[in-house]
């Protein structure tokens, strides 16, 4: 099954390579491919390695990452849109509101990340030790029939 993926992967690049050579278009793809690896040095890779490190001293630090990710990989796909110049002169070009819904999107994600403690909270509240020093927590894992030892 590897194998036939690969051979199939490699095919795809050659039928993509032939379109890029009979296209006349390999100095935009190349300006292209060499500009997207500058960006991602120069830009990305440092201001993501300096949030994490920034938000390493957070207790909460991963949800913030997972968070930060999304948002990220949000812009990425919206970014095209937001970034076209002017309306199309077709309006079902671009039906919607792109740079509202990209910011709904950025909400949502917000207020889910800020749920999330909250409600980890509550959860470590309501199985709290009762005062008799019994642990009320949920049942240990297991099936249903073998009986658990605590």
């Amino acid at each position: 099954m590897r194998v036939l993926l690969g051979a199939a992967g490699v095919a795809l690049m050659a039928v993509g390579l032939s379109l890029l050579a009979t296209g006349g278009q390999i100095k935009d793809v190349a300006l292209w491919l060499i500009g997207s690896v500058v960006v991602h040095d120069a830009v990305i890779a440092p201001l993501v390695i300096a949030t994490g490190l920034l938000l390493a001293v957070l207790p909460a630090r991963g949800l913030l990452r997972g968070a930060l990710v999304t948002a990220g990989c949000l812009t990425l796909i919206a970014l095209p849109v937001l970034l076209a110049p002017g309306t199309p002169r077709n309006p079902s070009v671009l039906p919607l509101d792109y740079p509202r819904n990209w910011l709904l999107s950025l909400a949502a994600v917000a207020v889910i990340t800020a749920a999330v403690p909250v409600a980890r909270r509550l959860r470590a509240r309501r199985w709290r030790p009762r005062r008799g020093g019994r642990h009320q927590g949920p049942p240990a894992p297991g099936p249903p029939d073998t009986p658990q030892v605590r």
